[in-house]
C-alpha cells in the first residue's frame, strides 16, 4: 500500500487555518479585526437610548400619579368647605346641589339652583356640586363671580 500524500506544499497551508485570525485562501470568508472601541460606544448609544425611553415613561406615570393625587387633595378640600356648610337636608349619591353664600358670610348647600331663587336673592352662587360615591364632592360649576375673583 502506498502512503497518500498531500499535493499541496506544508509551506502553502496552515495546520490550523480555521484559528487564524484572518482568511487563509481564496474561498475564505474575510474576517476583519474587531474594534472594540466601536462595539462599545454603539451598545453604549444604545443602552442610554433604552433606558432614556422607559425613565420617560415612568416620569410620565409619576406625573400622572401627581395630578390625579393632586386632584384627589383638592377634591377633599372641597368637600370639607360643603362639610363645614349648613346642610337640611340629605344629600344622594349622584344628585347636584348648590353652595350658597349668604351676607353674614355663612354658607349652606342647597337643592335649589340660582335660577330657582330668581334675581331678587341676596344670596351669592359659589358653585354647584355633586356627592360621589366616596362621599366627596366635585364641583360641577362654579360661579362666574368666583372665576373672576379667581376662588375655588
Amino acid at each position: 500500500m502506498s502512503k497518500k500524500v498531500n499535493p499541496i506544499d506544508k509551506d502553502k497551508i496552515a495546520e490550523n487555518a480555521g484559528l487564524l485570525p484572518y482568511a487563509s485562501h481564496i474561498g475564505s470568508a474575510i474576517i476583519k479585526p474587531i474594534e472594540s472601541g466601536k462595539i462599545k460606544g454603539l451598545g453604549m448609544k444604545a443602552m442610554y437610548e433604552q433606558t432614556d425611553r422607559n425613565l420617560n415613561r415612568i416620569k410620565e406615570q409619576v406625573e400622572l400619579l401627581i395630578n390625579q393625587a393632586q386632584e384627589i387633595h383638592d377634591r377633599i378640600k372641597f368637600s370639607e368647605q360643603i362639610y363645614q356648610a349648613e346642610c337640611s337636608i340629605f344629600p344622594i349619591i349622584n344628585n347636584s346641589y348648590y353652595l350658597y353664600e349668604r351676607t353674614d358670610s355663612t354658607q349652606f348647600l342647597s337643592m335649589v339652583s340660582p335660577v330657582e331663587w330668581g334675581s331678587k336673592s341676596d344670596l351669592v352662587f359659589i358653585c354647584a356640586a355633586k356627592l360621589l360615591a366616596d362621599h366627596t364632592w366635585e364641583i360641577i360649576e362654579i360661579s362666574k363671580k368666583k372665576k373672576a375673583d379667581g376662588q375655588s
